[in-house]
């Protein structure tokens, strides 16, 4: 049977350790300052698919991905880090959709400069992934083309902001319905994300390959696939190619959770992502402990080489 991808938590939970702001010169470690950190030292160069490692913010540190690079060579095991995860929220009184923080992300945000900026600067990209929030609330069901757009430039605002390298969409737990709000349309993913690509031209955007907004790329003469930088499967430890109009190299039909995805599982999805010529691999819930066994049963398939972990 297929394990549905996450195992969500949404209260708080575990916080992150308390980690102390990066002082800087009459500002905070939030907007265009934070933004405006170091450029990335080029990584090391590595041949093989782009590595995704999601962190579960409430319970982890997104600095985990950092800490696992490549016996030869040195490069990232991980290229890009997401930080799960925002919502998508529902105010009931002006009947609007608005992308909401828990407080375990926020701190994420706040602390920028030293839980976003380490990663990007060793060439990790960081991106922020998007949930339902039980609220009625989702990227399928936006009233109007109007309200699709608003909601698009929160998203590239927040990228803006806190200089993030891109949004993820995981259209899960919405409860579509919920507080009077509409059930899912044709048009409004595509809205949504051809607003966002056209705020943010050069950033990343990624599909999380589920839900009602997953299925609804095309409407008017209109197909947004082609607007993702990736897709993936939602399923670990699984092997499903994601239904969506991409090239190889842009898509992950492997998915492994690290820890319990088995090692032999997870090398045998990396060894097809590779034979079958796959540019991505994707994983879930890297946690603050030496992984180096996990991580090397799939890097030494995808790259050809042992993952150590340096704390």
């Amino acid at each position: 049977m297929f394990t549905l991808a996450r195992r969500r938590v949404r209260t708080a939970a575990l916080a992150l350790s308390a980690v102390a702001a990066l002082v800087l010169s009459a500002t905070t470690a939030t907007g265009a300052t934070a933004a405006a950190a170091a450029p990335a030292a080029p990584a090391p160069a590595k041949q093989g698919p782009t590595s995704v490692a999601y962190i579960e913010v409430n319970n982890n540190s997104m600095l985990n991905v950092g800490k696992y690079t490549l016996a030869d060579g040195g490069g990232n095991a991980f290229d890009v880090a997401v930080i799960f995860a925002a919502n998508i929220n529902y105010d009931t009184a002006s009947k609007t959709a608005y992308l909401h923080f828990n407080e375990n992300v926020q701190r994420v945000l706040d602390n920028a400069a030293t839980q976003i900026r380490p990663l990007q600067q060793k060439g990790i990209k960081v991106l922020l992934s998007v949930l339902g929030n039980h609220q009625g609330a989702g990227f399928a069901n936006f009233p109007s083309q109007q309200a699709a757009s608003a909601f698009a430039t929160q998203l590239s605002d927040t990228v803006a902001e806190y200089g993030l390298d891109g949004v993820d969409f995981d259209d899960e737990y919405a409860e579509y319905g919920n507080n009077g709000t509409g059930q899912p349309n044709e048009s409004s993913f595509v809205h949504l994300v051809k607003a966002l690509r056209a705020n943010m031209p050069d950033k990343i955007i990624s599909l999380y390959n589920i839900g009602p907004a997953a299925s609804r790329l095309s409407y008017g003469g209109v197909d947004v696939s082609g607007a993702f930088d990736y897709a993936w499967n939602p399923y670990y430890g699984t092997w499903q190619v994601p239904g969506i109009a991409l090239p190889k190299a842009k898509l992950s039909p492997a998915a492994v959770e690290i820890g319990r995805t088995s090692q032999s599982t997870a090398a045998g999805l990396a060894r097809r992502t590779v034979n079958e010529g796959y540019g991505v691999y994707l994983t879930y819930n890297l946690d603050g402990s030496d992984r180096s066994a996990d991580v090397s049963a799939f890097t030494r398939e995808l790259y050809g080489s042992e993952a150590v972990y340096t704390p």
